[in-house]
């Protein structure tokens, strides 16, 4: 849960979750997953879930995915993402700003 609770620090905390409204975050030994308000054109693609992997080479890597029901599309992924990278890829796919 260490690496869950880093990588959130990394997209900035608080205030990335009161930024984006991300919420029902469940942490593993490797990753974080989230889900994002959906439908209403909130976010590009209608991303409402993210899931941020730590990866073997200390990088990350991202899923934006497409949740409806029990249907789950990746609308986009990415590998080997470095940590000063991190919150710009996740504005540039989902069109939501991280910070002010």
């Amino acid at each position: 849960m260490e690496i869950a609770k880093t990588i959130l620090e990394q997209l900035g905390g608080n205030r990335f979750i009161a930024m984006t409204g991300a919420k029902h975050f469940v942490g593993s030994k490797d990753a974080l997953s989230f889900r994002l308000p959906g439908g209403g054109g909130f976010t590009r693609q209608g991303i409402n879930a993210v899931r941020i992997t730590l990866n073997g080479l200390d990088l990350y890597d991202l899923e934006f995915m497409r949740v409806r029901g029990v249907k789950t599309v990746q609308v986009a992924g990415l590998e080997c993402v470095h940590v000063e990278d991190l919150r710009k890829m996740f504005e540039h796919y989902t069109g939501l700003r991280v910070s002010l």
